[in-house]
């Protein structure tokens, strides 16, 4: 998958990640890149097509795949995060709300582009998923319950659009200088250097790429004994 002369699509393209995602879609020679997100009035990047798109609204997503024919790379960056164990009162509301983004907005999405991607030749999807695929803190167990559902459903997607010829990218990154971290006292990624990343692993043909060397590190320690993911981990993202 080349950005140059694309047609890519973010989601929750209006700040952070996404916002970066799609600038630089631009920087590399993409044809269009079209904004998606809730409103599409936030979205102020120049050269950019705004489109009103919510990821768990199955008539939005489906009325974008309609608007949308000419899509060839797809990328989910859309995602909430709770700060929350997952025994803590109250868990079964927040963790369902980040399953409906994390995992069912990717589903929903690549149901839909699916055959929009396979008419264009191809394509491609890119996932962004998180270390918290793979380990659990105590303050993101929640969301990393749902982080490493969407590394397995990134992993029947892939399988299941292979005959088609759709590339399907699975990004796993630690903390990001976003919103979403402001808070957290460790140090960050630049969105900059993920989306760099990124776009470079997806243009090598790659199914996985782990952006840093945090990530590198627990995807090595996947296959120890123990492994790592039984180890209490303070923070992860």
């Amino acid at each position: 998958m080349k950005l140059d002369n694309a047609t890519v699509l973010v989601t929750g393209a209006n700040r952070g990640l996404g916002l970066e995602f799609a600038r630089q879609a631009l920087a590399r020679g993409a044809r269009k890149v079209y904004a998606g997100a809730r409103d599409p009035a936030s979205v102020t990047l120049a050269g950019v097509t705004p489109v009103q798109l919510d990821v768990t609204d199955a008539r939005s997503v489906a009325a974008a795949a309609r608007e949308l024919g000419d899509v060839d790379l797809v990328i989910n960056n859309a995602g909430i995060a709770h700060f929350q164990q997952v025994l803590a009162d109250g868990v079964e509301d927040s963790l369902r709300a980040m399953l409906e983004t994390n995992v069912f907005g990717i589903l929903g999405m690549s149901r839909a582009f699916a055959p929009v991607l396979g008419r264009n030749g191809g394509g491609a999807i890119l996932n962004v998923l998180s270390v918290a695929s793979w380990i659990s803190s105590p303050a993101l167990a929640a969301y990393g319950v749902s982080k490493s559902a969407a590394w397995g459903l990134t992993n029947a997607v892939r399988n299941e659009l292979r005959e088609q010829g759709t590339q399907v990218l699975a990004l796993h990154v630690g903390f990001i200088d976003t919103d979403l971290t402001r808070d957290i006292s460790m140090p960050k990624l630049a969105p900059s250097t993920v989306v760099d990343r990124g776009y470079a692993a997806l243009e090598a043909g790659a199914d996985e790429v782990m952006i840093d060397e945090l990530t590198q590190a627990v995807k090595a320690g996947l296959s120890s004994v123990p492994g790592i993911y039984t180890e209490v981990r303070r923070n992860n993202a």
